[in-house]
């Protein structure tokens, strides 16, 4: 049983802004080595990411930028089962090697969110973020250390294969199966409240700002992917996504006002992520390869 698991934390709303990486390695089913850097993201570091995991330009000065730790990074994971909590760390390294003209890892992901709503029924439909599943199972860990979140992820998977009696490589099969096997899926969004199949069900979406594509068609494309879709912000919202060329207004003060009120909640403690169209949209066709 052997596998990577990986995190990554970013700077700002930018998902190829990444500030930091941690990875473990398990051979046999057993820790065999870890690593840990901070990364330079050639990128301002947006005040409720600093609220989130600690991380500002001080803390990175010195530190490598992306390219010069992608040899490494891909020698951890080339040919490799990765393990990352949802897919947006994955989103994140495919945005950064894109940024920076490097060929990503070649390997086989898994989503360890997937794996988990497939083999506890507490999770199946809600609550299967990283932090409630580890609650769930009793395992204490300091959220938002990427260190720390992938080992995390790693535990999710062990207690899941130990769960559920499924090996890791028949888990790349199960989580491309309905998470009842018995239950007939139609594939189709319902009332954009969300594909209860989809990668994201459980999230709830907001747009706002200019949109490369009609609000009707982000609306649909987030409803397929499992995520409800609502008009404004409030206290259920789990993801902002704000058009790219708002995104350039970040460091200002040109923010809509439902982006001022998700970071207004954020600062309440509330779990709201804002990403930009294009990591929307990439993580919606990637979301769709793994259904």
């Amino acid at each position: 049983m052997n596998f990577v698991a990986i995190d990554l934390e970013t700077a700002n709303a930018d998902m190829a802004s990444i500030c930091q990486i941690g990875l473990v390695i398990f051979e046999n089913g057993y820790l065999s080595g870890e690593w840990k850097t901070y990364i330079d993201p050639e990128d301002y570091f947006d005040e409720i990411n600093i609220s989130i995991h600690g991380i500002d330009e001080t803390t990175v000065r010195g530190a490598p930028k992306f390219p010069e730790v992608a040899n490494n990074l891909r020698s951890y994971l080339e040919d490799k089962i990765v393990i990352c909590h949802t897919h947006f760390d994955r989103v994140a390294m495919h945005q950064a090697t894109q940024k920076y003209g490097i060929r990503a890892p070649e390997c086989i992901w898994l989503d360890s969110a997937r794996v988990a709503r497939r083999t506890w029924k507490e999770c199946a439909w809600k609550g299967y973020g990283l932090y409630n599943v580890c609650k769930m199972l009793g395992y204490d860990f300091n959220h938002h250390d990427a260190l720390e979140d992938a080992k995390a992820a790693a535990h999710i998977i062990l207690a899941a294969i130990n769960e559920s009696g499924i090996d890791i490589e028949g888990w790349l099969k199960r989580v491309r199966q309905p998470i009842d096997p018995k239950a007939i899926s139609t594939g189709k969004a319902i009332e954009r409240e969300g594909n209860p199949e989809g990668a994201l069900f459980g999230e709830v979406i907001v747009f706002t700002g200019a949109l490369e594509i009609k609000r009707r068609e982000a609306a649909d494309l987030a409803a397929s992917i499992g995520c409800k879709v609502a008009s404004g912000v409030t206290k259920k919202t789990t993801i902002l996504v704000v058009g790219d060329q708002d995104v350039k207004k970040l460091a200002g003060h040109e923010k809509s006002s439902k982006h001022r009120k998700a970071e207004e909640l954020i600062g309440q403690g509330f779990p709201i992520r804002i990403l930009k169209e294009s990591d929307f949209k990439e993580i919606a066709i990637l979301s769709d390869e793994f259904a």
